[in-house]
């Protein structure tokens, strides 16, 4: 299977949005260096890998374009620590949470770039250690 380059997913996207997909991914090399970027052509987005081990990484985020509005999103959103409440997605998704942008609405890169090291982090935990997250979390909500 041939691995698509972001501009790929890009070249379609109106130029604003373009842009601010562009910005969040500087953000993101910036905010995680070691991340590694990829095309998941299938669900038309650009996703981020964090390595744990030299022969294990695990996904952490994603940009998707879309004509109205850019996503900055995250798989284990729920379990992150969200200070600024900018993560939206509860009540729509289980686990998965995100941002929305459009160029007249920014976040401020600090803002994200800490919603990025908290997704790198939770990733990072073991199993058990993002159950009890998850069930601490259950139990407030209820």
């Amino acid at each position: 299977m041939e691995h698509l380059p972001p501009e790929a997913i890009l070249a379609d996207a109106p130029p604003p949005m373009r842009d601010v997909a562009e910005w969040l991914r500087g953000v993101i090399a910036r905010a995680l260096p070691g991340a590694l970027e990829r095309v998941r052509a299938g669900w038309r987005v650009i996703g981020y890998d964090v390595p744990l081990t030299p022969r294990r990484t695990v996904y952490v985020a994603w940009i998707m374009v879309q004509r109205e509005h850019v996503h900055l999103g995250f798989p284990q959103g729920v379990l992150m620590a969200d200070p600024r409440r900018i993560l939206e997605g509860a009540g729509i998704t289980k686990r998965a949470r995100w941002t929305t942008m459009t160029p007249e609405t920014p976040i401020p890169e600090a803002h994200l770039a800490a919603l990025l090291q908290e997704a790198a982090r939770v990733a990072g935990l073991p199993t058990e250690e993002r159950l009890a997250i998850a069930a601490a979390r259950a139990g407030d909500e209820s």
